[in-house]
């Protein structure tokens, strides 16, 4: 009888350790698609989960410029305008936001500065504005001028509006 006992004691113990053993493999599991929805299901409808996530995202260069490639591709227009015009409070969530990835990352500053640059040199409105902007705020013609980029833009538009000019 103790042999029994001992034997089914030892069988058991035994199956308990490799039934606990974990199989848990990753690739495996986001391999299907039905698997992959309920993780990012999970992990969007708990804000300290999707919190944690989005500083994982950013730390890692790849995910990072996705991520800013999906932004730049939310803000075009017509598709932000209506989501703000409809949520003044996102509204203000989104600009904080954006103060603060431009703050944190150089690239993106520089990239919506040159979007804006472009946006507001295309229609004569834009121009106007820019150019009593840098009169009442001759810091903001200094940076401007700094950046290569947004110099050649506003000396190319510059050469333009006086071959214009001429013209007529």
């Amino acid at each position: 009888m103790k042999t029994i006992v001992k034997t089914l004691l030892i069988i058991g113990v035994i199956g308990s350790l490799v039934s606990c053993k974990s199989t848990f493999n990753a690739s495996e599991t986001l391999g299907k698609q039905e698997n992959r929805n309920a993780v990012y299901q999970e992990i969007i409808s708990n804000p300290s989960q999707f919190s944690e996530f989005i500083d994982l995202a950013q730390q890692d260069d790849g995910a990072r410029k996705i991520m800013m490639k999906k932004h730049m591709q939310m803000m075009e227009p017509g598709k932000m305008k209506a989501m703000m015009k409809s949520n003044p409070e996102m509204k203000e969530k989104m600009k904080s936001h954006m103060q603060k990835m431009m703050e944190e990352n150089p690239e993106m500053k520089e990239k919506m500065q040159t979007m804006m640059l472009d946006k507001m040199l295309k229609n004569p409105e834009g121009r106007k504005m820019l150019m009593q902007k840098m009169k009442e705020n001759p810091k903001m013609m200094e940076a401007m001028m700094k950046n290569p980029k947004m110099k050649e833009k506003m000396m190319e538009e510059m050469k333009n509006k006086k071959e214009d000019s001429k013209e007529y």
